[in-house]
């Protein structure tokens, strides 16, 4: 330190020496310039030989000046260069030989604390915060469990994601639940230089489920305690984040506050910006033991190496045992512990300037930190009323929540130039698979389409169910987009069972539908709708990879394979059920067809039974699905036969035959080459007759199609004809494709294609 110092007068010796010497060479060389009060040129060209007052001894004493004043700059150049060089070496000296740093003034240091002097006893007078290294790592720890972290925690590694220029590396400590959702999304996302290792917060629900908790976080909130004993012992410091932060600068910045801790400091911590610790917000309030005010630990600095050295296990065990002895629980989770432990070391914590977690609770003094420093740094939404907080400027924070919450994580796909980062095989494969892609086809983009990878966000909602056990259960499987928002409370008052689906939604979006569906009783009463985002990427509605995302993530062994603007008949559930076992599905390869109408009607009286929808058919409120635009389309189902069935009937497959059927989970998925609209349930229809399904319709079902403005890729195939040109190409692809995988029996698509 005392070296640092040293150092720093120098610098500083050698600044006032740029600064002062050439001034005072320029006053000496004014002054010298006049002759009897008079000035005296210096200049070659104003110099007169014949002037009375041009002598020998004048000429010698201005070209002496002149090189004197050559020196004077030279010298000074030199200063300048060994002062850039002292700059460039200072901060990095002791850290290696990688080729670039992030200085101050690009926006990693710390300047505003040493400006302000915030961090009282903490800082060095003459300590400045070395810089991070360009492609150093940063190690962030979260812990996440459930649906609603597994959703807000996006919002945080989005602001961090966007202001970041370092590689980095995620501890995430989740349940099974956050586990999956968020093992897809980062699997999907694919961020270059950020990686992923998730532990499971299962497991550690024995190391701390033996302290009473009141706080809202559960058990999970008491998790932070034994980050020493989860992550790798080989990793020397994580930055500890609660889901509800929010970052407005480079993370970085706070990593590089690592090296200003000193001595047995191994906690960098915020004081906490509410009273809760005095003990004074109503009559009786007895806090667990803290500093002062205490800190908050929705942002921590932890120094793992040195806390394992210190035995922080059995410190932080031994001082909630003592504490619980008195106090019976946490009201805090993980803080009150926290705090207990620095009450009775103080010499552990580095306190964070404030700017590092401006808390936005309930009784936050939030406004004595961003009144004096105007770089906010980290929003913390610590209360359970999150954006709903009362805050006098918390339209300010809101704003700032929103825009990362909002904001489109397709932009945050960027490559850290100059930083190696670790081989990703499937990005590689998509590299590979798009080279092979001809950019002058035509019809590329089409091709594309099928190789590109949609961020997906799994249950975007709570989901909550067990199918029955009687393995007859069957889930209703469907996709859609934001102008299809409207159909979901009709369909789920239609059907009582488990409901699968795709939406497929910009980010802003998503959010419109959450606010949407917490706002609807129908949709907040209902736990088995499982709700997957899949995010906008490129100009196609990618329909069959919807559909594929909403049947792999059913959990009964029966799946409906319908489309959002259908109303199945009331009781449709039940009676599938009864179907799965009257014709012994789970042992046949069968696909029971729900036969499908449709009204022109926006308005319509649903009919509560065949009886009422016949008479319906009659009078001419309800039509066969599509028989005046598509009628190969649902032909084969024959409906003058089902009018008058009462027991299943089979039907053979024809051309561009695409009813709506129930299957076993391990039907083949859709064909992800076809988008937009056109062919997408044919070739589905089409692979399944391949595989010899066998299609029997049910005499007492059916579905009904409510009428909807034109969708944007029907409109296109309408007046677009490369559109047409491209989907016919695709077409014959597809049944060359099958030629090749079915054999001899696959030749009758040709001819069935030819002969339509």
């Amino acid at each position: 330190m005392l070296g640092i110092c040293r150092g720093r007068r120098k610098f500083l010796a050698a600044s006032l020496t740029v600064l002062f010497v050439p001034a005072i060479t320029w006053i000496y060389l004014f002054a010298g310039s006049f002759e009897d009060g008079k000035p005296v040129s210096l200049s070659p060209l104003e110099s007169q030989p014949h002037s009375p007052r041009y002598t020998a001894s004048s000429q010698r004493e201005r070209e002496s000046l002149e090189v004197r004043m050559r020196e004077v700059e030279e010298e000074n150049r030199v200063l300048r260069k060994q002062l850039s060089l002292a700059q460039s070496r200072s901060p990095s000296h002791h850290r290696g030989n990688h080729s670039k740093t992030y200085s101050m003034e690009e926006g990693t240091g710390d300047s505003e604390s040493l400006r302000a002097g915030i961090v009282a006893g903490n800082s060095s007078e003459c300590g400045q915060q070395p810089a991070v290294e360009k492609c150093e790592t940063i190690h962030v720890a979260i812990v996440c469990a459930g649906y609603n972290a597994s959703r807000d925690v996006v919002t945080l590694v989005k602001s961090v994601l966007f202001h970041r220029r370092n590689p980095l590396h995620f501890h995430l400590i989740a349940d099974a639940i956050a586990k999956q959702i968020l093992a897809t999304l980062f699997q999907t996302w694919m961020v270059p230089a950020v990686r992923i290792d998730f532990y499971d917060a299962d497991e550690l629900k024995s190391e701390v489920s033996w302290i009473p908790n009141k706080h809202y976080s559960g058990i999970y909130g008491l998790m932070k305690l034994v980050l020493t004993k989860t992550l790798p012992s080989n990793l020397e410091r994580v930055i500890v984040l609660d889901t509800d932060i929010t970052f407005a600068t480079d993370i970085a910045e706070l990593w590089a506050v690592f090296h200003k801790f000193k001595g047995q400091q191994v906690l960098g911590l915020v004081e906490n910006q509410s009273d809760w610790y005095l003990g004074n917000l109503w009559k009786n309030h007895r806090p667990w033991p803290a500093l002062g005010r205490g800190y908050n630990t929705g942002v921590i600095l932890l120094l793992l190496d040195k806390l394992r050295k210190m035995k922080w296990e059995q410190m932080w065990r031994l001082t909630a045992e003592r504490e619980l002895m008195s106090m019976l629980s946490t009201s805090l989770a993980d803080q009150d512990i926290f705090n207990a432990v620095i009450k009775q070391n103080p010499f552990l914590v580095y306190q964070l300037p404030c700017f590092w977690n401006v808390q936005l609770s309930d009784h936050t003094r939030s406004e004595q930190c961003y009144r004096d420093v105007s770089d906010l740094k980290v929003i913390h939404w610590n209360s359970p009323k999150k954006l709903r907080v009362k805050n006098k400027h918390v339209e300010f924070f809101r704003n700032l929540y929103l825009t990362f919450l909002e904001y489109d994580g397709n932009l945050l796909r960027r490559e850290l130039f100059g930083c190696p980062s670790e081989t990703d095989i499937n990005s590689e494969n998509l590299q590979k698979q798009l080279s092979e892609l001809d950019e002058d086809d035509l019809c590329y983009e089409f091709r594309r389409e099928r190789f590109t990878v949609h961020r997906t966000h799994l249950y975007f909602l709570h989901y909550e169910y067990e199918p029955a056990s009687d393995n007859t259960d069957v889930t209703l499987v469907a996709q859609l987009s934001m102008d299809r928002l409207q159909m979901l409370e009709a369909i789920c008052k239609h059907w009582e069972g488990p409901i699968s689906l795709a939406l497929y939604l910009s980010d802003a979006e998503a959010q419109q539908f959450l606010r949407y569906a917490q706002g609807s009783e129908v949709l907040m009463s209902r736990h088995n709708v499982g709700y997957h985002i899949v995010y906008k990427e490129g100009q196609f509605y990618p329909v069959n990879l919807l559909r594929n995302v909403a049947m792999k993530h059913i959990s009964t062994p029966y799946m409906f394979l319908s489309d959002i603007d259908f109303l199945p008949m009331y009781g449709l559930y039940e009676y599938l059920r009864k179907s799965v076992i009257q014709l012994d599905l789970a042992n046949t390869k069968k696909a029971l067809i729900v036969p499908a109408f449709e009204t022109l009607r926006y308005r319509l009286s649903f009919p509560k039974s065949k009886a009422e929808l016949l008479s319906m058919l009659d009078m001419g409120t309800l039509f066969t699905f599509r028989y005046h635009v598509w009628t190969k389309g649902h032909a084969p189902t024959n409906f003058a036969k089902w009018r008058t069935a009462t027991t299943p009937y089979r039907v053979e497959w024809e051309a561009d035959f695409e009813p709506y059927v129930v299957v076993r989970k391990d039907c083949p998925e859709y064909d992800r080459r076809f988008v937009g609209f056109g062919w997408n349930k044919v070739a589905h229809i089409m692979e399944l007759d391949a595989q010899e399904y066998e299609f029997t319709v049910l005499p007492n079902a059916y579905m009904i199609h409510m009428p909807h403005a034109p969708s944007f890729d029907i409109t296109k195939f309408r007046s677009n004809k490369q559109y047409r040109i491209c989907l016919k190409t695709l077409k014959e692809e597809f049944q060359q494709d099958m030629s090749r995988h079915y054999g001899f029996a696959a030749l009758k698509y040709l001819t069935a294609e030819n002969n339509s």
